[in-house]
């Protein structure tokens, strides 16, 4: 895949982008990612995954970002909740960055924070928190951005084929 590529916001999540969302989410899984799915994992389940999370984008409950290639299908994505309780107005919870295996280490998972960093920040944001396997690529990624580690937590989740893995949680502040 090429290594040119645009960053967007997208407020209803289209059955193209339903498709290429859930072709990204199958590979991911497929490929190792921990991101709450467990092997096997059909296409199918990854198709109803974004289906369901349809309404959260449109309703405006999440930011949700894309990247596309320079032919328009989509090989990223990244997500903030915005509806959290009450008494956290001022923070969003970053979710599910998710780049195609075959499009990775050409800057879309950076160039998706950033975005999302901006898109928040907008929304009037000030703080945001996720959280990411121990030891993995996405770990790094945060680091490099800036991100403020505040702690692991070992055997939090189960990677897709069944091991427990550790998670590091990260914060930013803008």
């Amino acid at each position: 895949m090429s290594s040119h590529f645009t960053v967007e916001r997208v407020a209803h999540l289209s059955s193209n982008i339903l498709e290429d969302l859930a072709h990204i989410l199958h590979a991911c899984v497929e490929n190792g990612a921990s991101v709450s799915f467990m092997l096997p994992f059909s296409p199918a389940r990854a198709q109803g995954f974004w289906q369901a999370m349809a309404g959260e984008v449109a309703n405006g409950n999440r930011i949700f970002l894309v990247a596309r290639d320079e032919d328009g299908r989509v090989v990223g994505t990244v997500h903030a909740i915005l509806n959290l309780p009450e008494n956290q107005p001022h923070r969003a919870d970053v979710a599910k960055l998710l780049v195609h295996p075959a499009a990775r280490k050409g800057g879309i998972g950076a160039a998706l924070m950033r975005e999302l960093v901006k898109s928040c920040a907008a929304a009037g944001k000030t703080l945001l928190v996720l959280d990411t396997v121990t030891g993995g690529a996405a770990e790094r990624l945060y680091a490099r951005e800036g991100w403020t580690e505040c702690g692991k937590i070992p055997g939090f989740a189960l990677m897709p084929d069944g091991e427990l893995c550790g998670t590091t949680v990260f914060y930013k502040t803008i």
